[in-house]
């Protein structure tokens, strides 16, 4: 065990599954290592998948298989920052289109029910510029699901506005 922080993240099942996931459509990403349980758990059986350790993009993370007792909550959310359209929404189709659901401003949640913010750094960019233009990117943004680059630039900008 490593002495930085590690975060846990609670399944109901299929942490393995969703490690795999995370390490096949992440760069930096990889599943470490799987351990089954010695004995019958509260979620399981000997021999089950209790937990798996993996990293997102060099984040070190942990999933338990505990069951239905907790579920994710949009109050946790891992942010991932693009550079490109192409970037934006390589990630976004990867999350919605394998079980998982869109929601507003750059949120989705991937099908084990953990909460995803697809940021384009462009996005970030508007709004540390403050003033009008970050009001009209903000504005902008505000209407879309999965953020568009160019849409947010404009709005920027002040184009069409």
């Amino acid at each position: 065990m490593t002495s930085k922080p590690t975060l846990c993240f609670w399944f109901s099942s299929g942490a393995d599954e969703a490690a795999t996931f995370y390490a096949a459509t992440f760069p930096d990403s990889a599943v470490k290592n799987i351990h089954r349980a010695p004995a019958d758990f509260p979620n399981g059986k000997k021999g089950d998948v209790l937990s798996v350790e993996f990293s997102v993009m060099g984040l070190d993370c942990v999933g338990l298989n505990g069951g239905p007792a907790f579920t994710h909550s949009e109050a946790f959310s891992l942010q991932i920052f693009t550079d490109t359209q192409e970037e934006t929404d390589k990630y976004w189709h990867a999350i919605t289109q394998n079980g998982g659901s869109e929601g507003r401003c750059g949120w989705c949640k991937d099908r084990w029910g953990l909460s995803w913010q697809i940021i384009p750094r462009a996005l970030t960019r508007a709004m540390r510029q403050g003033g009008a233009g970050a009001g009209r990117a903000m504005a902008a943004m505000q209407k879309m699901n999965k953020i568009d680059i160019a849409t947010i630039e404009a709005a920027a900008r002040g184009d069409g506005a």
